[in-house]
């Protein structure tokens, strides 16, 4: 009976969390981040005020969640064993194509949160740290791999290691993607394709005998 409960619990404590996230969002939406209180997220998910604080600290806590919890448990789970590939792939073609295939899945899951994630980010401080703390563990984590090219003679002749790290921050962020497939309609299979291949020319070495 006790693990029961446990279960019950939290359960309850999922579906609370979902309710404020699903309430803030359309709050946010409608409404804009700055104007939107803790108060009125709370009324509108059927919740207190203090719950809200005892599971994200604060507004800036519940920006946080929209911002990282994009990906449903499904595409999350596929994102992570992506994630754990690119820090033991050898194959440098393999470890670019994965790299195309992680912003794929990323910003495919943020396409509806596109709006809401750009108006916050006109008028709210707290989207800029956030955004800025997430682009930071994003550059983090290429490093590991691209470090391992580097030492191997992998890259491209003449690319540094810093010079690579950033081409790869750069050509994978949300910006290339919103310019292709939001604003000039490229279907997501085709930013992955194009991605992949620009990855593939711009950093590695013997880019022509590794297609082969």
């Amino acid at each position: 009976m006790r693990q029961y409960n446990s279960k019950s619990r939290q359960d309850q404590a999922i579906q609370t969390r979902n309710l404020i996230l699903t309430s803030a969002k359309k709050l946010i939406k409608t409404k804009g981040f700055d104007q939107v209180t803790i108060d009125e997220i709370a009324k509108s998910a059927g919740v207190s005020s203090p719950s809200i604080y005892s599971i994200f600290q604060s507004k800036r806590g519940v920006l946080r969640a929209l911002m990282d919890e994009v990906l449903p448990p499904k595409q999350y789970a596929q994102y992570e064993a992506l994630v754990e590939a690119t820090k033991t792939e050898t194959s440098p073609i393999n470890l670019v194509t994965t790299s195309a295939q992680i912003a794929r899945l990323l910003y495919d899951a943020e396409k509806t949160q596109f709006d809401l994630l750009r108006t916050a980010a006109v008028v709210a401080p707290e989207f800029k740290e956030l955004e800025a703390e997430r682009e930071k563990r994003r550059y983090q984590r290429q490093d590991e791999s691209l470090k391992r090219m580097f030492e191997e003679g992998l890259l491209a002749k003449g690319l540094s290691l810093t010079k690579a790290k950033d081409i790869l921050w750069t050509f994978t962020g949300r910006d290339l993607y919103r310019m292709l497939v939001l604003e000039r309609g490229w279907s997501s299979e085709e930013y992955e394709k194009w991605l992949t291949q620009l990855l593939i020319q711009t950093l590695i070495a013997n880019k022509d005998q590794s297609l082969a």
